[in-house]
Formats: structure tokens, C-alpha cells, sequence
């Protein structure tokens, strides 16, 4: 766990749609895929719930949904105007609201930023991932899940990996920012984060020398985050989650229907153990 010696994190939330016709949003009937119920609770509330309970943030934004959804939430609207939530309007892409609501914090203070259809996000992945990120002394760092992990515990799930020498690693949409040179890194971490579904094109990023290496199987989780900090100026690591449920999140109505059936089993063994 974290130690007086660490400050906690600003948590940021990305909230707003991809595009204005995300199927998840128009299965579920929302105005913004963010809106749609997980277990009964808009997915947005689950992620905004485990941050509020970790012991390692200490402040929320939501960059989204649009204010025109905000206002007809009653439950996002009593978040932000009682303060216990700050809101900002989102840009036109991921990486844009990200870069923009980074410039607006001060640059010692160190930043989670995450989505708001990481609907398994748990307060338990929140510690673990912003403490072990903190003792990397890296500028900034990612998380990722072992493929391997994620569908042995989930055999029907379908999800993107990047297939290094050492494993086969999904991404798991949590990111720290953890220094004043992590400020200009925002923007092309979270073009990283848009690439994922194309291992090549996000490997490209590493020169071609890497890319070769990539090909042939020949380079390693460590290999690629060093070819990034000697490239781009700035320390990059990465923490690898245990927890399968940290690489789940919902991209598609299938992705849906797994969590929904995640927290149907969890509750039932919570129930079989009362």
C-alpha cells in the first residue's frame, strides 16, 4: 500500500462517447455509453464509486459526458454540483480531453487517468495499480493484464492482446502520470491507448528496428518500454495486474453481457457464503 511519502492521485475519467452511435449505448437505450446499467448502476457511477473508495485518490474528474447528458442525470449533476466530482467538457478525442484537463492540474500532482466503461474497476485494482506504479520511478506508467490470465478466467471473452517474447498482454485503460515530464507525454499515451487494437501500428511508434524484432517474436515487455523512453524523452513502465477483471471492460454489447454476468456469479458466492 502507499505511504505517507507518496501523494495521492487526481483520478480523471473519460466519459464521453467515441462516436455519436456506440452500439453498447444504443443497446442499453442511454444517451451516452457511460449512462449504461451495469447490475442496475450506469457503469460511469461503478468506476466513480471504486475511485471514491480507494485509499490512494483523493479527488475525481469526469471529462464527459456531454453537459446536455449531464444535466438530465439527476445522479451525475448531484455529484458535480455538491463538488465531490469535477466536470469538464470533452474534447473531440480521448487523447485531446486528457491532454486538456491534464494542463489544468498542478505538474507535481500525479494523475490516474482511466474509462468510464471500466465497469469492473474495483477500489482493491485502483491501490494496487497507483502504489506498484509509484514504485517504479517512472514518468509514466501503464497497466496491463497477461492474456493468459484474463481468459483463463474468462474463456468466452474476446480481448485485443499485443504478443510480446515474454507473453501476451491486454491492456487494462488505467494509466499514471507521475511527474512534470509526464505532462507531455499525455497526449501520445493516449494515442497509445486509441492503437491497442492494432498491435503493428502501436509498435511502430518504437522504430523499425523494434518492429522487426516484434515480428519475429524477439521483443519483450521491458525491450518495448525502453524503446519508448529512449525515443520520446520520458520514463515509461508498466504494472502487470493479476486481477483478470482489471482488463475487462465494455466495448461491445457481448463485453456487456460478460460483466453483467461477472457480478451476477459474484454476488450468488457472496450469497452462498452468508
Amino acid at each position: 500500500m502507499m505511504t505517507n511519502s507518496h501523494p495521492k492521485f487526481t483520478a480523471v475519467v473519460l466519459a464521453a462517447d467515441r462516436g455519436p452511435d456506440d452500439p453498447v449505448a444504443v443497446a442499453a437505450g442511454v444517451r451516452c455509453k457511460s449512462l449504461t446499467p451495469v447490475s442496475g448502476r450506469p457503469m460511469v457511477l461503478r468506476v466513480l464509486d471504486a475511485l471514491t473508495a480507494s485509499q490512494t485518490v483523493d479527488t475525481c474528474i469526469l471529462c464527459g459526458p456531454p453537459k446536455s447528458v449531464v444535466d438530465q442525470e439527476p445522479d451525475l449533476r448531484t455529484l458535480i454540483t455538491s463538488g465531490n466530482v469535477k466536470w469538464f467538457e470533452n474534447q473531440a478525442t480521448p487523447s485531446s480531453s486528457a491532454f486538456h484537463v491534464l494542463q489544468t492540474l498542478p505538474d507535481e500532482a500525479p494523475v490516474l487517468l482511466t474509462t468510464a466503461d471500466h465497469a469492473l474497476l474495483s477500489a482493491r485494482i485502483v491501490d494496487y495499480f497507483c502504489s506498484e506504479a509509484q514504485a517504479t520511478a517512472c514518468d509514466v506508467v501503464a497497466g496491463v493484464a497477461r492474456h493468459e490470465t484474463v481468459t483463463e478466467a474468462y474463456p468466452q471473452t474476446h480481448r485485443t492482446a499485443t504478443r510480446l517474447e515474454d507473453g501476451a498482454y491486454c491492456g487494462c485503460n488505467l494509466f499514471a502520470f507521475l511527474t512534470p515530464r509526464a505532462r507531455q507525454a499525455a497526449e501520445f499515451w493516449c494515442q497509445i491507448e486509441s492503437h491497442r487494437k492494432n498491435p503493428l501500428r502501436l509498435i511502430r511508434v518504437l522504430g523499425w528496428g523494434a518492429v522487426s524484432r516484434y515480428l519475429m517474436g524477439r521483443l519483450s515487455l521491458n525491450d518495448a518500454l525502453d524503446r519508448i523512453s529512449r525515443r520520446l524523452g520520458f520514463k515509461a513502465g508498466a504494472v502487470v495486474l493479476t486481477c483478470p477483471e482489471a482488463a475487462v471492460d465494455v466495448d461491445s454489447v457481448s463485453d456487456l453481457k460478460l460483466v453483467e454476468n461477472i457480478i451476477s456469479n459474484k454476488q450468488m458466492s457472496k450469497e452462498t457464503l452468508r
